[in-house]
């Protein structure tokens, strides 16, 4: 079994994929989304989204990190491949998911999964340009409006030459309301011959377990389920293995929290900062009743050195311009 943090527009970015990397149980991670249009980017737009290119395209903790480009451009898509493969990506993924309405009305995104036949160039677009040893993948959704061509979508991808695909089991017009529909998964498996991955809706060890019995898949993706209990990965792993296993606790957790923040303080102006520890303290709050007093009584604060203060740590730390 593999277990993938999913990438996450504003959310899982590089600072984020360091924290919970280190907490432990995640195989692989991707980057946020690289958006190509027409042109061929600079190095610089693959750095600042991935900056762990830098470090052999590994987070802290030794975790591979693989480049996820989105657009609808198959050359220019192929052509910005090939170059994060010279800058060391290990693995290039394919975004066909994300539901945003301003990547879709740009042609990007879910909104492809209109197009089984663009899927299907992109892929060989891509998989030619990129070299044979480096593993070319794709992320979908069930579809856009409803999953009629779901089917079709996945085996485009795969003989385009996606070597893998992750199934986000809801349309777009679905967007992160339950249920994620894992019945589809398992035909998604039955008409391609790739590892698919789960993903959607994993909260909970319960959760993975109802997701395994109804798509029969044995790798899975976990996205806003991790990042609002860090250590799930550790858990689904450890009922894997038959192994007991004592879920993190607040006191375990709390240095991660301090550690995430004094890494967005040094990154992010301080206008910019205080957005994203409450965004996690947010998400926390559904597993860690300690988060969620901590976001209530600092939801409406922007003063970086109250925020320190309350989450215990050294004002005198060096900070972004």
């Amino acid at each position: 079994m593999q277990l993938a943090l999913a990438p996450m527009e504003g959310l899982v970015d590089d600072v984020m994929r360091d924290v919970l990397t280190r907490v432990g149980g995640v195989d692989w991670c991707v980057t946020e989304f690289v958006r190509v249009t027409d042109r061929l980017l600079p190095a610089r737009c693959f750095h600042a989204l991935a900056p762990e290119l830098r470090r052999g395209a590994r987070t802290a903790a030794g975790t591979t990190m693989r480049v996820q480009l989105l657009g609808s451009d198959p050359a220019c898509l192929a052509d910005n491949a090939a170059l994060a493969c010279t800058l060391g990506a290990p693995a290039i993924d394919l975004n066909f998911g994300c539901p945003a309405k301003t990547v879709n009305r740009s042609r990007g995104g879910a909104v492809l999964l209109d197009e089984p036949e663009l899927l299907h160039a992109i892929l060989r677009a891509v998989r030619a340009a990129v070299p044979a040893t480096i593993p070319v993948t794709a992320k979908m959704r069930l579809g856009y409006a409803d999953t009629h061509r779901a089917l079709d979508c996945a085996r485009a991808l795969v003989d385009g030459g996606a070597q893998q695909l992750v199934v986000h089991a809801r349309t777009k017009l679905d967007g992160y309301r339950p249920p994620a529909h894992w019945e589809w998964i398992a035909r998604i498996r039955d008409v391609v011959d790739v590892p698919v991955f789960a993903n959607g809706e994993i909260w909970s060890v319960d959760d993975w377990r109802r997701c395994r019995a109804v798509s029969g898949a044995h790798d899975f993706m976990l996205g806003r389920g991790l990042v609002a209990c860090p250590d799930l990965a550790l858990q689904i792993a450890a009922a894997q293995a038959g192994r007991a296993y004592t879920p993190m606790d607040w006191q375990a957790l709390h240095p991660c929290v301090q550690d995430y923040w004094r890494q967005v303080r040094a990154k992010l102006a301080p206008r910019f900062a205080p957005g994203r520890i409450k965004q996690w303290l947010k998400a926390l709050s559904r597993s860690y009743p300690q988060a969620a007093r901590l976001f209530d009584a600092l939801r409406r604060e922007q003063d970086c050195r109250v925020l320190d203060r309350a989450l215990g740590i050294d004002e005198n730390l060096p900070r972004a311009a």
